[in-house]
């Protein structure tokens, strides 16, 4: 077993191997638009007019619109809201990169290496076939039974891959013999059970539903009772394994995630058959957790496809009162075990920088009982009025003691001040304690002290807990949405350089074609020019970057690929610098074919060099006036500098005609 970091030449093979056109062309409809270039509209934001770009020799996308770019990775990653090492994944199965794991330090959970994570994700995708093929059979009828009482029809189970596992011990065990899967690969897959006498199978005479990853692989099952002789629990989920891991596994995300991103809402539902009623009801965002409370690693996932990073943006709403930053809203049955489970989930509110809700039924009903009693409109009633997780904290808090009591008050304030003191938007604080006071029945100055005496507790004991550590998987832009609050906006071209700055334009489209096409280049022209040749502050750090690189004159001579060199660049630049070497990466230069386009570069290389020169000689100039004149020596040696200067001037305008 292998750990969690993919090795670096490997992730550069995925890159090199896979093609950017083919990845994006399945999401938008590209055309071309200049030598190396296609353009489309972008996926990640309205727009009418295209402004999405891709470089398919580069490797590399722009949108010019919303600021978004990267190689093919982060495409991958952003459009299925993915993590780095699934979108490495991903294409690695697509472009048949065989991926190798190295040991990832301390905090990484395992992985398996490539090989055995393909064998392990067959054997499921064979179990889920069987599985749903066995569902149409007589002995299944117990089955199906059961889903048409719930109100489901064999659309709905096709749709949800709902299947049933036989009665026998190694029904599935033969067939995943017969498909040559080894036994201690049947162990490793958790589809099966050791016993004395070898394997059997682990789900037998129950319904079964398929649990996939985010891209849709299935990489478990959870499995409901149906026999009276069954002894077992009433659900039995696969067990932890090298592809399944519980606490980080949503199931209905799959098919949910593009609902979740585009509505940036998600409904947490408690169950299978709660996650179907939703959906069928209309609530398309509508997952669940499998065998395990909502906690940390669910909301890491949620977060991501989401896309919840914006401090302010839950403050705002939208013109149908959502807010911005999203919603989170969980479901519970009414009874004591629901109200234990909001609670928990109460404390996972943090994490989110979205609103957190919570939706219980009057009469305890969770969404798949309640679509069979009242109908679709009566679950997406349920939905609409939600209310805030912190209030339906606060009133479970005080449920619990007996307010006509001045003992029971000051008890139900010492449980429900800490609860008021922890709700994120301060500004929220003084109404919810104000409310307190009036479910209390005590003083509203009381209540207010009682509820800053809590803040400043929880704010003493937040100083003395360690920092945290940002999260394993958090991308290298920042650590969360704290980080969010004080990060240095990147750099945007329209930001630095004006498109009425003529020489801003030379340096933009030098830097460009030097990126873009620098075997086009001549290496004398490249290798003079000097280290402070640029003009704009801004793009004279995107040459420090290309230089540090140290490779450029190589891939000018064609001895490294221009997509190699501007991975290297990409790779040592800063947070704020990157965006804007990739939008450059991807401007539009005005040429029509490789031959304009070389002339182009020429032309730009000995324009981009006389501007530096008249820089310097202007340097130069001033240098000179400054001199005092009785010192001779430093009088002659700025002269002699300026002459050089003019010689070359006058060379490189003499090589130009």
């Amino acid at each position: 077993m292998a750990q969690g970091l993919i090795r670096r030449a490997d992730v550069d093979s995925v890159r090199e191997r896979s093609r950017l056109d083919e990845v994006v062309s399945e999401h938008v409809t590209l055309r071309t638009a200049g030598i190396g270039s296609m353009k489309g509209l972008c996926p990640f934001h309205d727009e009418k007019t295209p402004s999405f770009n891709i470089r398919p020799q580069l490797g590399h996308w722009h949108c010019f619109g919303c600021g978004e770019g990267g190689d093919v990775i982060s495409f991958v990653q952003k459009i299925n809201h993915l993590s780095f090492v699934e979108a490495v994944e991903m294409l690695a199965a697509r472009y048949g990169v065989q991926l190798q794991y190295e040991d990832a330090g301390e905090g990484r959970g395992e992985r398996p290496d490539f090989g055995t994570r393909r064998r392990l994700l067959d054997a499921h995708a064979i179990a889920e076939e069987y599985y749903r093929e066995q569902l149409a059979t007589p002995a299944a009828e117990v089955g199906r039974r059961f889903l048409t009482e719930r109100g489901f029809d064999q659309e709905a189970a096709a749709h949800f891959g709902v299947g049933f596992a036989p009665e026998g011990w190694e029904s599935l065990t033969a067939v995943l013999r017969g498909r040559g899967f080894t036994e201690a690969e049947l162990t490793a897959s958790g589809l099966v059970s050791q016993g004395q006498r070898g394997v059997y199978d682990r789900f037998r005479g129950r319904l079964v539903w398929p649990i996939r990853d985010i891209t849709g692989n299935t990489i478990g099952f959870g499995a409901r009772r149906l026999l009276e002789n069954d002894k077992g629990p009433k659900y039995l989920n696969t067990p932890e394994t090298a592809i399944y891991h519980k606490s980080s596994v949503l199931y209905g995300l799959d098919i949910a995630r593009k609902e979740i991103s585009s509505q940036h809402r998600v409904v947490v539902v408690e169950g299978y058959t709660d996650v179907m009623a939703a959906h069928l009801a209309g609530v398309t965002t509508a997952v669940a957790s499998c065998g395990t409370a909502f906690g940390p690693e669910h909301v890491k996932i949620v977060r991501r496809v989401m896309g919840d990073s914006n401090p302010s943006a839950g403050l705002r709403l939208n013109t149908d009162g959502r807010g911005l930053a999203g919603e989170v809203i969980f479901t519970f049955d009414g009874d004591a075990a629901g109200q234990k489970a909001a609670l928990r989930a109460f404390e996972e509110d943090q994490r989110f920088v979205a609103q957190t809700y919570v939706a219980v039924e009057a009469s305890g009903m969770d969404p798949c009982d309640l679509r069979i009693q009242q109908g679709d409109q009566a679950v997406r009633e349920l939905i609409e009025t939600r209310r805030p997780l912190f209030e339906f904290a606060i009133r479970t808090a005080i449920s619990q003691v007996d307010l006509d009591t001045v003992e029971g008050q000051v008890t139900a304030l010492r449980m429900a001040a800490p609860v008021v003191a922890r709700i994120r938007d301060r500004a929220m604080r003084p109404e919810y304690a104000r409310r307190l006071s009036g479910w209390l029945g005590m003083d509203e100055s009381t209540v207010l002290r009682a509820v800053h005496d809590a803040a400043r507790s929880e704010g003493r004991s937040a100083q003395r807990a360690e920092p945290q550590r940002p999260a394993p998987d958090a991308p290298a832009t920042g650590g969360g949405a704290a980080a969010d609050e004080h990060a240095i906006p990147a750099a945007r071209l329209a930001d630095v350089v004006s498109p009425r700055d003529p020489v801003g334009q030379v340096e933009t489209q030098s830097l460009a074609v030097m990126l873009q096409a620098p075997r086009l280049l001549d290496t004398e022209k490249v290798g003079t020019l000097p280290d402070d040749a640029f003009h704009v502050p801004a793009l004279q750090g995107v040459w420090d970057v290309m230089l540090a690189a140290g490779t450029l004159l190589d891939a000018v001579e064609g001895q490294l690929h221009a997509a190699r060199y501007l991975e290297q660049v990409l790779e040592i630049a800063g947070e704020t610098v990157r965006p804007l070497i990739v939008e450059i990466a991807n401007l539009d230069l005005p040429a029509r074919d490789e031959e304009g386009l070389r002339r182009l570069a020429h032309s730009l290389l000995d324009r981009l060099a006389e501007l530096s020169l008249t820089r310097e000689y202007s340097v130069l100039k001033q240098r000179l006036q400054r001199t005092d004149p009785s010192d001779a020596e430093r009088h002659q040696e700025i002269m002699a500098r300026l002459a050089q200067v003019q010689g070359r001037r006058r060379a490189l305008r003499a090589m130009e005609g």
